[in-house]
């Protein structure tokens, strides 16, 4: 009962923050009666989703709400005086409102434990601890482990019979419990992926796509690129001047550090970054792994040096903040690089790559990427490796806004920044 409480209390506030941003629209009541009803076909009031993926779903209803309401007004030769103007303002204020309101209701309901809905999770050791943290950790779910009472159920598929998993579905099932299942392949994301019915059959397919190799998804990805290009362009240039100054006042040398790095297709590009480094960072470096050996072993395992001995003092500022990077705009508007992608790897680490060289060279590498928004220079060159992967099988313009914004929070953070 309580969580049928939780939920209409959550729309009664979705409601009341409409009232409020449509207030002055003549139009108010039905725009509002469109947007909570698509809002609960996304299932927003009965799925308990992440943040991101409940945030997407918000802002496609605002958007199919708002071509209906404009298609309506269209139709009907209804003059409001400029209200079609308002319309859009009023819809982007929603945009920018709602996702802040849920994420605040949410925390302070669920900062109560006994509003959260109780989980049971079986099968995989592994996924199991991995699931106990997230829910431990991502309270926006609105979810806790609890293996006595519970209403929900996670089995991870990992390692189990086929039997098995088929028996455990149909006894929870049995219970009137809601049952999640985590499949099998684990490097797949199938919220982005078709399910394809065959009734006659009854059988299901899941339809996987590798999204960057389908040309209509590398087109929207360039001009996404291109676009935010010039948008931040006014800005890169002002910037660039102050950090033009600090190098140049700090040490002797170039501004620029250029390199060459692995691009597309196989070849290769300069890949520009700010100089973050002493021009004599060679000797510099070669006394210091004489001094540290233990060095050395640092660098296989993360391909970074714990502490480099060639970096100025405006290199470290310029690292911790991820500004040296900003350069690669550059080769953004080159057409060399994106703003999200893979990490555009040093040709000595080609033969690191191994058997995903092909793979991940398929596509442009990125300014920042999903390894620099989980963990940056914490995870091992492995476990970049096995990011960029993932975000190639995965992509979507969503995700690359995502990362966007997350890299925002990384870089003021200055999470595993070295």
């Amino acid at each position: 009962m309580k969580y049928y409480f939780v939920n209409i209390l959550l729309a009664v506030l979705d409601l009341l923050t409409l009232s409020a941003i449509f207030y002055a629209l003549p139009l108010k009541t039905p725009v509002i009666l469109i947007i909570m009803l698509l809002f609960y076909y996304e299932k927003i009031y009965t799925l308990h989703y992440d943040f991101w993926q409940e945030t997407k779903k918000i802002l496609k209803a605002l958007l199919l709400s708002y071509f209906i309401i404009l298609s309506f007004l269209t139709l009907s030769n209804t003059t409001l005086q400029n209200q079609e103007y308002l319309i859009s303002i009023y819809f982007l204020l929603a945009a920018l409102l709602l996702p802040a309101e849920k994420r605040i209701a949410k925390q302070i309901i669920y900062s109560f434990a006994f509003f959260r809905q109780n989980v049971l999770l079986i099968g995989d050791a592994q996924d199991v601890e991995i699931f106990k943290k997230e829910l431990q950790d991502n309270w926006y779910l609105g979810l806790q482990y609890n293996d006595k009472t519970y209403s929900s159920v996670i089995i991870s598929s990992q390692n189990m019979k086929l039997e098995d998993a088929d028996n455990l579905v149909s006894h929870y099932l049995s219970t009137n419990a809601s049952v999640h299942i985590v499949p099998y392949l684990r490097n797949i994301n199938f919220s982005n992926a078709n399910i394809m019915e065959y009734s006659n059959i009854r059988y299901n397919t899941i339809q996987i796509e590798n999204k960057l190799l389908i040309q209509r998804n590398i087109v929207v990805k360039s001009l996404f690129d291109y676009t935010l290009s010039l948008l931040v362009l006014p800005f890169f240039l002002l910037i660039h001047a102050f950090i033009a100054l600090l190098v140049k006042l700090d040490s002797k040398g170039a501004v620029f550090f250029k390199q060459k790095r692995l691009a597309k297709d196989g070849q290769t590009f300069i890949c520009y970054k700010y100089r973050t480094m002493y021009e004599d960072s060679d000797r510099l470096l070669q006394k210091y792994l004489q001094e540290h050996p233990q060095e050395v072993q640092y660098y296989k395992k993360y391909h970074k040096y714990k502490n480099d001995p060639r970096i100025t003092k405006i290199g470290r500022f310029l690292r911790a903040s991820s500004l040296d990077e900003l350069a690669q705009i550059i080769n953004v508007l080159k057409g060399d690089m994106s703003f999200i992608g893979p990490r555009p790897y040093m040709l000595n680490e080609e033969a690191a790559l191994g058997k995903t060289k092909e793979f991940i060279l398929k596509v442009k590498p990125g300014i920042t990427g999903l390894w620099q928004v989980s963990g940056r220079n914490n995870l091992t060159f492995t476990q970049r490796n096995k990011l960029d992967i993932w975000y190639i099988k995965n992509w979507s313009l969503w995700a690359d806004f995502v990362i966007l914004i997350k890299t925002l929070k990384v870089v003021l953070s200055k999470v595993g920044a070295k």
